[in-house]
């Protein structure tokens, strides 16, 4: 079972140039369950998680992984604790799947260290989880957008972090593939345990899959805290601008939300 550890921002605050997107953010993480950050277009949801990864240093303020800072760490270390998908993620020219599922790997690997069993164990499984091993040889150019994202979610499965930071890893997806890959994270965090933090468009996707709901709004948390209790129509309002009604979900009975939209109010 995957050890659990803490993530947490205290007073962030991140600016490209004199832009600042997130301003003061304070947020806990909830180790070994799933968290989907949601709001709307340019509210600074990718920027955060990007943070989270180290890959932006923040203006003000500082991410703490298991009560010490991230910008402390070596990356290497941090590499082995916590992986990031991003957002539209681009492969080497000609690559092979394997070998970008492979590139996993590098954190767990010494210097001019041959692959170990483990190594080639943890690639086989993160392709027959995401179901593309049989386009192990293909070249990543090759493939389609979904099968695309989903080579990239293996990889991110071969790194085998404690954590995993995911923007949008539906992207490019058809419905049933969405709900493969939720699925497939689900299975990983109650297998392993692993943190799991994603962002994600869909509310509805968000809402069942998710422990926990993180609503972003101008940079700042506008409510955290479990499905049922965050997502109501005064938060799609406040968050979104949209007018819906929140049902339970027939399936699961979590929240579901069903736009308004102007020619069905009334």
């Amino acid at each position: 079972m995957t050890v659990s550890h803490t993530l947490e921002t205290e007073g962030l605050t991140l600016s490209y140039g004199d832009r600042t997107v997130v301003e003061g953010l304070d947020l806990t993480v909830a180790p070994g369950r799933i968290t989907a950050i949601v709001g709307a277009n340019g509210c600074g949801k990718s920027t955060l998680l990007k943070a989270m990864a180290r890959l932006i240093a923040p203006s003000e303020g500082r991410i703490v992984l298991d009560g010490k800072a991230l910008h402390e760490r070596h990356s290497k270390e941090i590499a082995r604790l916590l992986g990031l998908l991003p957002q539209s993620p681009v492969a080497p020219e000609g690559i092979a799947v394997a070998d970008l599922v492979g590139r996993g790997r590098h954190p767990h690997q010494r210097l001019l260290a041959r692959w170990s069993p483990q190594d080639y164990a943890a690639v086989a499984e993160a392709l027959a989880a995401t179901g593309i091993s049989e386009l192990a040889n293909r070249s990543v150019d090759e493939l389609s957008g979904g099968q695309r994202q989903r080579v990239w979610i293996a990889m991110a499965l071969a790194q085998a972090t404690d954590i995993l930071l995911l923007d949008e890893p539906t992207t490019f997806l058809d419905v049933a593939h969405q709900v493969e890959v939720l699925d497939l994270l689900t299975d990983l965090n109650h297998d392993r345990g692993t943190t799991i933090v994603m962002v994600l468009h869909d509310l509805n996707l968000a809402a069942r899959y998710a422990d926990e709901l993180i609503a972003v709004r101008g940079g700042a948390v506008h409510a955290q805290g479990a499905p049922d209790d965050v997502l109501t129509p005064e938060l799609v309002q406040s968050v979104f601008g949209l007018a819906s009604t929140v049902i339970p979900d027939p399936l699961t009975g979590k929240p579901m939300v069903v736009p308004s939209g102007r020619h069905h109010v009334g």
